[in-house]
């Protein structure tokens, strides 16, 4: 093939601009051609739904056996949505692995080959996931109370009680919340174990060492804590 030829075939190559928009399209392609990617949300799916009901379903069970101090604080909206507590360490894998993954595998050359600025490849990953993790997590939040009142009967509310929308949606909310956390975690460390280890800390351990705190200063600590915020929305 002449010199003249191959120009004509590299001039009709086009040649188009890496912009937010074509980012966000790849990690889209990215993430949802995985396999972890749909069975991790199918747990937190499925746990927040499932242990929602099986926690409003006790709780009717064994409500003749309730003391006077268990009845005053309990709460039909809060113990529909007890799954939240599984789902978030589910999220939180998920989230780490969105991004370690590429830099264990390589694919992260790929990825800064194609898009050298490292800040627009952190916005598509976090867009995509943020969207896709809170779609998934609310629409279970919905199903998990609905499931969850029909289990407690009378005991139960209804989505028009006071707080009870908000509370649903806020699951969602704080579930990306704690996805996006755990992307940015691994984004900053490159490491699996790491960004997990890091996530399981402010989620689990950090609420337990503030209980150590002085009263004084638990106060202005705990509450802002990502999963006492979540309790509190």
């Amino acid at each position: 093939m002449s010199t003249q030829t191959l120009a004509r075939h590299e001039r009709r190559v086009p040649v188009q601009p890496v912009t937010q928009g074509r980012a966000i399209g790849s990690e889209w392609v990215k993430l949802s051609t995985l396999r972890s990617t749909w069975i991790t949300l199918a747990a937190a799916f499925v746990g927040t739904i499932a242990i929602g009901a099986l926690a409003s379903w006790a709780i009717d069970a064994h409500w003749a056996r309730l003391g006077a101090d268990e009845r005053a604080s309990f709460s039909a909206i809060t113990q529909s949505l007890t799954g939240v507590y599984l789902a978030q360490l589910a999220i939180g894998v998920l989230g780490a692995l969105v991004i370690t993954g590429e830099y264990a595998t390589g694919m992260i050359r790929a990825t800064l080959s194609a898009a050298p600025r490292r800040l627009p490849v952190l916005w598509a990953k976090l867009t995509v996931f943020a969207a896709m993790t809170f779609l998934v997590t609310t629409v279970a939040a919905f199903i998990a109370f609905f499931v969850g009142q029909a289990l407690l009967k009378s005991h139960g509310t209804t989505i028009g009680a006071p707080h009870a929308l908000r509370a649903v949606i806020g699951v969602g909310l704080y579930l990306t919340v704690v996805g996006i956390l755990a992307l940015s975690l691994g984004f900053v460390v490159r490491s699996t174990a790491g960004a997990i280890a890091s996530v399981f800390g402010v989620l689990l351990v950090l609420p337990a060492l503030g209980h150590v705190l002085p009263s004084s200063w638990q106060i202005h600590v705990l509450p802002y804590l990502p999963s006492n915020a979540g309790c509190a929305l």
